[in-house]
């Protein structure tokens, strides 16, 4: 319980579920590969005799929740654990996984983040540094690949798009990209600014995903449903329309705060993207300034 509260106090006012409460939600891409949903960002596990091959591991205190869900899918053991960045919300579990042997693998400036306390000014949020246990033993600069249970993971570096540390991972056979958190699906997306993010670098993001996709592709991201390739492609023409609307907005000299006043996005109030993590102005505080 004490480590559930702590948890709590981290993440703050976005997350007051009791993490004892949460439960663990299967979906089923293919044969081998799943969604795990809980609190925090979507996991992804490629499963197979090899292995298993895991994407994020949300908050620390679902660590073992995550394990039970796991055992249901297959009975090998957690080889891999890839995180898709930094954020607390996907390597909680990092310290628990790798002590029990998992391999974690990130870009190396997610190391670089986790390995010194961070604070995310957005959210007033303090986070600590990650034990050595939680650190990421193998880092790649722009691509990695893996060849596990049957399936040519490959796994390339974007920059500048959710924070400076962002992996995409395709999985080719699956025909399957987890996106982590440089896709927010159908909502307001949080832009790390502060550790490296950006608008225009999550949009170019969206559309190398989409240069190496088909209509079949479908897209894991770090919150929200699977995306379809209509969906995906609808979503980064939403985001070239925000960008454009604002440009507008702020080519005219207001200040933020009269910006705002404009409600210059109400059409995505309607639309229902600010009534998840990241409510319309907070977006707009994120972004504005940046433009």
């Amino acid at each position: 319980m004490l480590k559930v509260i702590i948890a709590l106090l981290l993440v703050g006012s976005a997350y007051t579920q009791d993490f004892s409460k949460v439960k663990i939600e299967r979906e089923k891409l293919t044969n081998n590969l799943h969604v795990l949903r809980g609190m925090g960002g979507n996991i992804g596990v490629l499963s197979g005799p090899d292995g298993v091959f895991l994407v994020d591991d949300q908050f620390a205190p679902l660590a073992d929740k995550i394990r039970a869900a796991v055992k249901l899918i297959s009975s090998s053991p957690i080889k891999y654990v890839f995180n898709t960045h930094w954020h607390f919300d996907h390597t909680g579990g990092n310290e628990s996984f790798g002590k029990s042997g998992s391999v974690i693998v990130a870009h190396e400036n997610v190391r670089k983040l986790l390995s010194k306390d961070q604070f995310i000014k957005t959210f007033g949020r303090e986070i600590k540094a990650k034990p050595k246990e939680g650190l990421p033993v193998i880092t790649f600069n722009s691509r990695i690949n893996f060849h596990i249970n049957g399936e040519d993971v490959n796994v390339f570096h974007v920059k500048n798009a959710h924070t400076n540390g962002d992996s995409i991972i395709h999985f080719k056979k699956a025909n399957v990209f987890h996106m982590g958190d440089t896709l927010f699906f159908d909502r307001f997306p949080f832009i790390d600014i502060q550790h490296g993010g950006s608008l225009d670098g999550m949009i170019k993001a969206h559309e190398t995903v989409l240069s190496k996709s088909n209509k079949k592709s479908r897209y894991i991201p770090g919150h929200g449903s699977v995306a379809s390739y209509a969906g995906l492609k609808a979503y980064v023409a939403e985001l070239k329309k925000i960008r454009t609307i604002l440009k507008k907005v702020k080519r005219k000299g207001l200040s933020l705060d009269k910006a705002k006043a404009k409600n210059p996005l109400a059409e995505y109030d309607k639309k229902g993207w600010g009534k998840y993590f990241i409510k319309t102005d907070k977006f707009i505080d994120i972004v504005y300034p940046t433009l």
